[in-house]
């Protein structure tokens, strides 16, 4: 039963980041599957039969820059993103080579230019810009650049703009990191305020975050290699092999929401079958208000927490 509350999405995107493929048989860091990992999540994903639009990738997609490892990528995201009828959004990372990452993923010989592209999702505008600086791990966007994204925002979207780049323009809670952000965050603020940008895509952090910027929403994607442990002491650092995850980005008229999905299997407390739930959207709405909001019997507690011969959806 939809929310009267809200129409369908308008659109429905995936943001996945940071897989850090590394060469063949070889594992990042010695222990981490990258490959194993990415084919996991859709695996997983195609059995929800969701149709999104497109898949949008905020760098960092071979560790190293190798081309055997965009191939091997390109080679398991295309027929992927096919099956659910995607099409493909690849962005530049500080790991990220501009010549192989051209030739493998976008069938370009412009070499070591700025991979800055716009990409068109019926009415809504995805514009992929390149923070990355040859050579070093932090990010910066040129006067260039600059002008290139304001000549482009001059025009608005019909359904409005998204921004995905690598180095999110946030602050980041883990203090060593400030030395890899994203450089002079207030001029990217200005660029985008006023405009019809509705969000800002973003990866590098290895750890999902929220924010906003310059009045627009910021989402950051955590990675599918591994994780930013944050469960640490003050000034240090830990990776995990742990909590890997992408988002889902719906887009309503007035709004836009990111959901976090983590990738892997996980112990069910409760399910409830398409017969259940189409018992349950067959009712009216203050029907299936009063169902939801039927009391938990409290005379056994242990009654109470056992699972029901129908049970019953849990918020």
């Amino acid at each position: 039963m939809r929310s009267q509350q809200y129409p369908a999405a308008e659109h429905f995107i995936l943001h996945i980041s940071d897989t850090h493929f590394v060469a063949d048989d070889t594992l990042l860091h010695g222990s981490v599957d990258s490959d194993a990992n990415l084919t996991r999540l859709f695996e997983d994903f195609a059995r929800t039969q969701a149709r999104p639009e497109a898949i949008v990738f905020t760098g960092d997609l071979a560790d190293t820059g190798r081309e055997d490892a965009y191939r091997r990528l390109r080679a398991l995201v295309e027929p992927a993103a096919e099956a659910i009828g995607a099409r493909v959004i690849w962005v530049m990372g500080n790991h990220d080579t501009r010549t192989p990452f051209r030739k493998h993923l976008l069938d370009s010989d412009a070499g070591e230019e700025s991979v800055d592209m716009v990409h068109w999702v019926g009415g809504l505008r995805i514009i992929a810009l390149d923070s990355t600086v040859p050579g070093f791990h932090h990010g910066e966007i040129t006067d260039e650049q600059y002008a290139w994204l304001a000549a482009e925002l001059e025009t608005p979207a019909p359904d409005g703009t998204l921004i995905a780049l690598h180095h999110p323009p946030v602050p980041s809670i883990i203090d060593a990191v400030s030395f890899v952000e994203l450089r002079d965050q207030a001029r990217f603020a200005e660029a985008i305020a006023g405009t019809d940008v509705r969000a800002v895509l973003g990866g590098h952090l290895h750890y999902n975050t929220f924010s906003e910027i310059g009045g627009v929403p910021v989402s950051v994607a955590s990675a599918t290699c591994y994780t930013q442990d944050l469960n640490i002491a003050p000034g240090t650092m830990r990776g995990q092999d742990g909590a890997q995850c992408f988002n889902l980005v719906h887009l309503y008229g007035d709004r836009v929401m990111h959901t976090v999905v983590p990738i892997g299997e996980f112990s069910t407390v409760y399910e409830m079958t398409a017969e259940q739930l189409e018992k349950l959207t067959s009712l009216s709405a203050e029907e299936a208000a009063a169902l939801m909001s039927k009391p938990v019997p409290a005379a056994d507690e242990d009654q109470a927490r056992a699972p029901e011969a129908d049970p019953q959806p849990v918020a």
